[in-house]
Parts: structure tokens; sequence; C-alpha cells
């Protein structure tokens, strides 16, 4: 399934690759089909005003962004520059559409909820290209992009079998979260939090007490900022100024609910059901899916939702013949044991029904890791990440998930770790 997924994206993964790589520029002026003095002069006339939507436009997503649009639109050179990008890759929204359609309802429902500008919504564009499996060579994962630093600080958990910021549900919370944060740290200056949110609040800071120190304007396009951050803001500008204008197709995502997430207590294997695979491209956050565990929920179609609920709550109990299992030796604890396997306390007490830390020497415990087989596969001359996950039936999301590959390039002799199931 992930494979063809793959094969089918492969001609547009360098143009989306989110927004540490997607280039900030046309590689060449003759790749611009739109002149920037143009398209802002059209501009002044044609989005003074954003015209009603009509009864049909109501039944798209983006349109409903496009009715609440309130950041002042932009003549200046680095947006209309984007803007140019962006219209001379006509296909780029098409892909963009197809990747935000399982997420944008959720996500626009949510900036609502909080009251914040409904711009916000179109950040998935701007770090991910809605990628939710997307990771950065800066560790940053998901949707909106978390780092692991400020993924703990807004509560977001990440262990070797769970990473919530490639759920949807949890990073959306916790970016949202982080922005309403940032908003009142740069008093109510969105363009400072928005920038501040890809560079760091320390250094906007900075950027605005240097200009104040030498009297310039510290509105965002006079601070002196890294390039990619310089580009970011306006790369939002730019694509919410199509948006509003319509001067780009940007295809219709239907507006109704599209995902729920489910309750999940404890550990459970689901099943090699195809129902339950189906719901693997939901949940880029579970790692060693169908083994749901830490994952406080699982993300299923909002169309679904019943058939999934009642397969949730008939799942048989556990077959701990897919679990390892321990031989307590003399001297053990479950602190030990749980450091020995990089696991915790709470999941060893849980897994096996514990109420206190006591155990026997030669007793079994049950250890919350997959019986599976782990292979390290070296890479050889010619091979791609393509042709390794091909070769062991995973897909390439895991195979990159598994050895925190930020890139698509293999090495020759660099070493993968592989997890084969038994099932």
């Amino acid at each position: 399934m992930f494979s063809n997924r793959f094969i089918r994206i492969l001609p547009l993964v360098f143009l989306l690759s989110g927004c540490e790589t997607t280039p900030d520029t046309p590689t060449s002026t003759s790749e611009i089909k739109a002149n920037p003095k143009t398209i802002v002069s059209e501009q002044r006339k044609d989005i003074a005003q954003i015209a009603p939507l009509t009864t049909k436009e109501l039944d798209d997503v983006w349109q409903r962004i496009r009715a609440q649009l309130t950041f002042a639109n932009s003549s200046h050179p680095d947006v209309q520059q984007r803007i140019a990008w962006y219209l001379s890759h006509p296909n780029y929204m098409d892909e963009i559409s197809r990747r935000a359609e399982p997420y944008l309802y959720y996500i626009v429902t949510e900036v609502e909820k909080r009251n914040l500008p409904i711009e916000l919504a179109l950040m998935p564009l701007i770090e991910s290209d809605f990628d939710a499996s997307a990771y950065s060579h800066k560790h940053a994962s998901g949707l909106w992009q978390l780092t692991p630093a400020i993924a703990k600080y807004f509560k977001v958990q990440i262990s070797p079998w769970y990473d919530g910021r490639q759920d949807v549900i949890d990073s959306t919370r916790a970016a949202l979260d982080f922005m309403e944060y940032l908003h009142k740290r740069f008093d109510g200056d969105w363009y400072h939090a928005i920038a501040a949110y890809n560079l760091g609040e320390g250094r906007v800071l900075r950027a605005i007490s240097n200009n104040k120190k030498q009297g310039k304007p510290t509105d965002f396009f006079s601070l002196k900022l890294p390039k990619q951050t310089s580009q970011y803001v306006p790369k939002l500008l730019a694509a919410a100024q199509l948006l509003k204008s319509n001067k780009m197709v940007f295809p219709p995502i239907s507006n109704q609910q599209t995902i729920v997430a489910l309750p999940v207590s404890g550990a459970v294997i689901l099943d090699n059901q195809e129902e339950w695979r189906s719901l693997e491209g939901l949940n880029y956050g579970v790692i060693r899916f169908p083994a749901v565990i830490d994952a406080p929920h699982i993300v299923v179609p909002a169309s679904k939702q019943a058939e999934f609920k009642s397969m949730l709550a008939n799942q048989k109990e556990n077959d701990y013949s897919q679990w390892q299992h321990y031989t307590i030796q003399p001297g053990d604890s479950l602190s030990v044991i749980a450091k020995r396997y990089a696991i915790s306390v709470k999941q060893l007490k849980a897994f096996n029904n514990l109420k206190t830390d006591r155990i026997r020497a030669g007793k079994k415990l049950i250890l919350p890791m997959l019986a599976d087989q782990q292979v390290e596969h070296l890479v050889k001359s010619g091979e791609s990440l393509w042709k390794i996950a091909k070769r062991y039936n995973v897909s390439i999301t895991k195979l990159k998930q598994w050895n925190n590959l930020s890139r698509d390039r293999l090495q020759i002799g660099e070493k993968l770790t592989v997890f084969l199931s038994n099932s």
C-alpha cells in the first residue's frame, strides 16, 4: 500500500519536501510565468475584499478558510516572488490538497475553536507540505514539524512505540498551544510569532532588540533573520493571498468531518484484518503499527467510526505469544530490567498486571516488545529506500522512522534496522 503511494508521488518528492527544502525562489527566471508587478496591481483590485461564498463553495474547506482570512495583503517583493513561484507550479496545490484532505477540516475546526487567525491552518502547507510522516534533518517531525524539545514542553508523547508529533490530534493541539504562547510573547504580533515558530523565540527577540538599538523599525520585514525564516512568513502570506484572490486553483476538499479519534487504553495489538491495515496512513504516530502502545487513541475515518469502535471494543485479549518473554534472574529488579530493554517500569507492571514492584527469580515477565525479527541491512551499491522497503515488504515511511532518516539518499555501507513481523 505505502510503497505504491511512494511511487505515485516520486516525481514530486523534491518539490514537496517540506519548508526547509522547498525552493525559496524559482530555480531560474524562465520558470516564472507571472510577473510579480502585474500580480501586485491585480491583487490591489481583486482582493480589496473577499467575495461572498456561493452555496457550492461552502462545501469546500479551502473556501471556508478563504472567507475568514484577515492578514493584510502584502506587496513586499518576497511575498510577490513566492506568489510567482506558486503560479509557476500549478500542479503543486493538486498534491497539497490530496495530502491535506484527511486533516484540513479537523485543523480548521481547531483553529476556529480557539478564535485564532485562520491563516494558521495553512502552516502545515509551509511546514511539511501536509505530509504527516515528514521528518527533517533537525529532527522536527509531522504536519507541524515539532521538535522533540517543543513536543516535550507541550506534553506530546514520544516513545519507541508512539510519536505524537506524527499524530494529527496531538500535534495540532501542541502547535496551536505553541502559537498562542508565542502570540503573547510577542505582544500580539502574529508575524513575529510565526517567525519564532520557525526560528525560535530567542533569535527573533534578539533581532527585534538589535533593530531597536539601531533606531530601525521592528516589523517583520525590517528584521535581519536567516534566509529560511525571512522567507517563511512570505510563503504563508503568498499562499493566503492566492487563496483570497482566487488566482490559483486549490482543488476542493469536502467541508465535513473526515476523522475521529477513538481512545485506546493500555496496549492493543490490532489483528491483521484489512480494515485495520487501512488505518496505518492515518496513524503515522503509531510506530510499530498494528501494535498500539503508548498511543492515547487511534485515528479512524469518521464515516467508519461505529465500525471501528465496535471492532476495538471486541478485540480479543492480547495474544502474548507475540511478545518477548524474560525469565527473572537473581538480583533483578523491575527498574534494572526496564533499563536493560529501554522501557518503563510502568509499562512492565501494566503488561504483567503487577500491583507492586516485588518480583521473584525464576518467574517470567512479558516484555512490551513484539517478538519480531530485527534485521540489520547493509546498504549495497544501487540500492534505494524503495528497493529495500520492497524487499522486506515494509513501507518507506516506517523504514525512515525506524532509522531516524530525514533524507532519501542512502550511503553504501550504511546500516538500516528493519523489523519483520512474525505474523
